[in-house]
């Protein structure tokens, strides 16, 4: 397994920058980075982090300085520095485009290291069908420069299932203690690294979830191991990424905002999707969350029929809509456009819109039961705005989110 590698935030000083080495080690953290030049000489002890956790210090654009040099266990330079030829350190590159893994080869032959370096490798991906270009570029670093002695790292928006890909080969994988602060677009979470080392087998094919704003998600820690949590960004063309990941991922779990994108990508027959499943030709999907949305209707309005009224349109109520229609609940759908101020929403209500959206200002309950399908911090903070507007919140994310699993462990071992 590769070391885990963790970035100390350039705005972490002092008696904090050691408590963040230590909680990262207590969390499986194998070295701390530190980028030494946004850090002001004084501004932490390099003696005391190394005690609390063996460093990598990372320069740009000037050599380390003594005491750095006196505490690190390893030195990342520019594999353009004339330091990197005397010094066994970490020599990096990082592409400003994608390289052909032969120009790539090429580049590192020009720069003979010192004995016992490592090399870092670092481009962006480019377009998703291309990505997989950098496996053959570790392949041959490895073969220029020594098996346990290559790290190639993805960058960009869409790295992260390559990083993932890459780091079974990789020496040093470069993760995040927290999705508060990432040193670059792309890394997974620590504890997403350490929960794949400790349950993951080798050779097994990769699950993951799909998703925006997903750092809180619980998938990986129900789901079989190695499973991913890949973050994107909303306008991400994700039809083509989960194509370009079918060599290596057996299934995704699909959330927002791609249930409907992907839905039609694989010509569902159903407008909302929330997973994939490999097949021999392409994909299978599938929309388990409607057995979420049977649970929470059961909850919320009882065994049969009963009025509900659902906030929001998207591949969410899809799901609530199926479960619906066989147990006799008439739905009303809102959207937010569809809210005025004035009357004020009653009865059983489900909340469907993430925390991250804007709720219409004229929004108001009375005698509101409503149905929060988040859970976590976005269930609170949903709650509270719930609250707010006058309602009830009903904390059924976990009912909903346990149900839709199932269904999808279900699909991806018969799959298998």
């Amino acid at each position: 397994m590769p070391k885990r590698v963790v970035t100390l935030p350039p705005q972490v000083l002092g008696e904090a920058a050691v408590a963040f080495a230590r909680e990262a080690k207590r969390r499986g953290a194998d070295l701390l980075e530190v980028r030494t030049d946004l850090h002001e000489d004084g501004a932490i002890d390099p003696a005391a982090l190394a005690r609390a956790l063996p460093l990598l210090a990372s320069e740009r654009g000037r050599d380390p300085s003594p005491a750095w040099l006196a505490a690190a266990t390893h030195v990342d330079l520019p594999v353009e520095s004339p330091k990197a030829r005397e010094l066994p350190c970490v020599a990096s590159h990082h592409a400003e485009t994608p390289l052909a893994p032969e120009e790539a080869l090429a580049l590192w032959k020009r720069y003979p290291l010192a004995p016992g370096s490592w090399v870092k490798h670092v481009e962006p991906v480019g377009p998703p069908r291309e990505g997989w270009r950098l496996l053959r570029t570790l392949e041959l670093l490895k073969a220029h420069a020594g098996h346990d002695r290559v790290t190639v790292l993805a960058m960009g928006p869409l790295a992260l299932p390559f990083r993932c890909v890459l780091a079974k080969g990789n020496a040093l994988d470069f993760v995040a203690v927290g999705a508060g602060w990432m040193a670059a677009p792309g890394q997974r979470l620590l504890d997403d690294a350490v929960r794949e080392a400790r349950l993951g087998r080798a050779g097994r094919a990769r699950w993951a979830i799909l998703g925006t704003g997903i750092p809180g998600s619980r998938s990986p820690r129900i789901h079989p191991q190695p499973f991913d949590r890949i973050d994107l960004p909303a306008d991400a063309p994700v039809g083509e990424l989960v194509d370009a990941l079918r060599p290596h991922y057996a299934g995704f779990a699909i959330t927002s905002p791609f249930k409907k994108i992907l839905a039609q990508h694989v010509g569902a027959r159903l407008d909302a999707i929330n997973t994939l499943v490999r097949t021999a030709s392409g994909w299978a999907s599938g929309n388990t969350d409607v057995d979420g949305a049977r649970a929470v209707l059961e909850a919320l309005a009882g065994e049969r029929g009963g009025q509900v009224t659902v906030l929001g349109d998207g591949g969410t109520t899809t799901a609530l809509r199926l479960a619906a229609e066989p147990r006799g609940t008439a739905l009303t759908v809102l959207k937010r456009a569809d809210v005025s101020g004035g009357a004020k929403l009653s009865g059983n209500i489900v909340w469907t819109w993430p925390d991250r959206v804007e709720v219409p200002a004229a929004l108001a309950f009375h005698k509101a039961k409503v149905a929060i399908i988040a859970y976590g911090a976005p269930a609170r903070k949903i709650a509270a705005e719930i609250r707010q507007r006058g309602g009830e919140p009903w904390l059924l994310g976990a009912r909903w989110f346990i149900a839709q699993a199932r269904g999808q462990r279900r699909l991806w071992e018969e799959a298998t």
